[in-house]
């Protein structure tokens, strides 16, 4: 018995026979003993260091090609490495709010060890019956107040629902999801994820601080891989924040992720798929694009057995501000809502930047919102719309050659615009205004003023950067 027990444990152990950056095969001894692909690996190294490896590929002769998740620095040939016999597992529970963990699960706040009762898998099959979608699900679809006029007037998020923020570099992302994640758990008493996947480190040392200056680290658990971590840790590291939030939602909650950036994401994938020598698709990215967008965003749902939901709200990096680039357009198409940012709002001092006439949302529908909400959403688009081309015409020939009709059209845009502007509660330092947060009910009657004429005696400067019209 004792023999049978040893050759078990022979069986986990396998020799390092190759290594090309973030890259190492691992040969084992026999085809039955190579572990399943997202299998877990372990080297320790001489320096003191444990270096995690999850199998992406199986190679002939029995060798298991694996990605590191931290740096291969230091591992040699020969190397011993053992299989674990799972995939990547993180500690799940209540232990890890306020707590930042890596893709790996271990925390790298310097606040010592997370003492978690249950692992959980970051790969692993979906589990109980899959709602894809609130529109499909069960029961009344729940409208969730975010507190900031533009989107809940044109972009209204329900429970369940995915939006994305994308834009180019500088114009706002961080700030904008920071100021959501303030207003959810700030009014709504809710719990977020945040995941950092490829940003700065700058960016996630300054939004800890941000959280614990505003008092909401306590609903928040956060996980990062960052821009200066090898591509596993930043393609895993999805993995790893959605993971966390189905935790949760299997406690029966409703949770919101936070992603930024969900463009990272893919574009580590496709460092990955690169390295493992795999010939990209015509547009220059893996050829496995849309499969992996695929099984990150199809676990973004609600469940009827426990009856929590996950929210999503995802920052899209946009390179060179091209929103046809084919990375955009694959998450484009898994999202309700999209609130495109745009560097001509930014230039007119314009913040939130949402261009409403380049963004979507699937979610503005009268079934949804009721009758009054879609009709001053129609009529604010109407009017936006409108004013795109007046525009063109008064920088040729003046405001004062327009009629009398597309004159009040053309100022009743600008005051929209300028309404449909807030200041930030996150921003408070920068702006020197405090922050803001309006109701939906505010929102919607302070566009139908301004749409029927009511407000025509008003500047456009008393509506810039205020909350509801008073």
């Amino acid at each position: 018995m004792q023999q049978e027990q040893k050759v078990e444990d022979i069986k986990k152990f396998g020799r390092v026979v190759g290594v090309q950056g973030p890259v190492v095969d691992v040969k084992f001894g026999l085809s039955r003993d190579v572990p399943k692909i997202f299998g877990m690996i372990t080297i320790d190294v001489y320096d003191g260091r444990t270096v995690t490896l999850e199998v992406a590929e199986h190679l002939p002769g029995n060798i298991a090609r694996c990605i590191a998740m931290n740096s291969t620095m230091n591992i040699q040939r020969n190397a011993v490495a053992q299989s674990l016999g799972t995939s990547i597992t993180i500690p799940i529970g209540d232990s890890l709010y306020t707590r930042i963990i890596n893709v790996m699960g271990e925390p790298i706040d310097q606040k010592g060890p997370i003492v978690a009762s249950e692992r959980r898998a970051i790969r692993r099959p979906q589990l109980g019956t899959k709602v894809p979608g609130f529109k499909k699900g069960f029961g009344k679809p729940e409208l969730i107040e975010t507190g900031i006029k533009i989107i809940d007037l044109l972009f209204p998020v329900f429970k369940g629902s995915k939006t994305g923020i994308p834009g180019g570099a500088a114009l706002g992302k961080s700030i904008l999801t920071l100021e959501i994640i303030h207003h959810i758990v700030k009014k709504h008493h809710g719990t977020c994820v945040f995941t950092g996947a490829g940003e700065r480190i700058r960016e996630g040392n300054e939004l800890y601080y941000e959280l614990q200056k505003h008092d909401i680290l306590s609903k928040m658990m956060m996980v990062f891989g960052q821009m200066n971590e090898p591509p596993g840790a930043r393609f895993e590291v999805a993995m790893t924040g959605i993971t966390l939030a189905e935790s949760i939602q299997r406690q029966n909650k409703d949770v919101l992720l936070f992603v930024d950036n969900i463009f990272r994401f893919i574009q580590a994938g496709a460092e990955i798929s690169t390295l493992l020598g795999r010939v990209p698709s015509e547009t220059g990215y893996q050829p496995t694009l849309m499969a992996q967008v695929a099984e990150f965003h199809e676990r973004i749902r609600s469940m009827e057995e426990t009856g929590g939901s996950i929210t999503s709200f995802e920052a899209v990096y946009v390179p060179a501000d091209d929103l046809t680039d084919p990375a955009v357009v694959a998450i484009f198409s898994f999202l309700d809502n999209t609130l495109v940012l745009s560097r001509e709002k930014i230039q007119l001092g314009l913040y939130p930047a949402v261009d409403p006439l380049l963004s979507s949302s699937s979610t503005l529908d009268p079934d949804l919102v009721g009758q009054r909400h879609f009709d001053i959403a129609q009529e604010v688009l109407h009017i936006f719309q409108k004013y795109e081309e007046l525009r063109r015409i008064v920088l040729v020939v003046g405001i004062d050659e327009l009629s009398v009709a597309d004159r009040a059209a053309f100022e009743r845009a600008r005051k929209l615009q300028n309404f449909l502007t807030q200041p930030f509660f996150v921003a408070e330092a920068y702006t020197g205004k405090k922050g803001e947060f309006v109701n939906r009910d505010q929102t919607l009657d302070g566009c139908e003023r301004i749409v029927s004429g009511r407000l025509d005696y008003k500047s456009e400067s008393e509506l810039y950067m205020i909350g509801a019209i008073i």
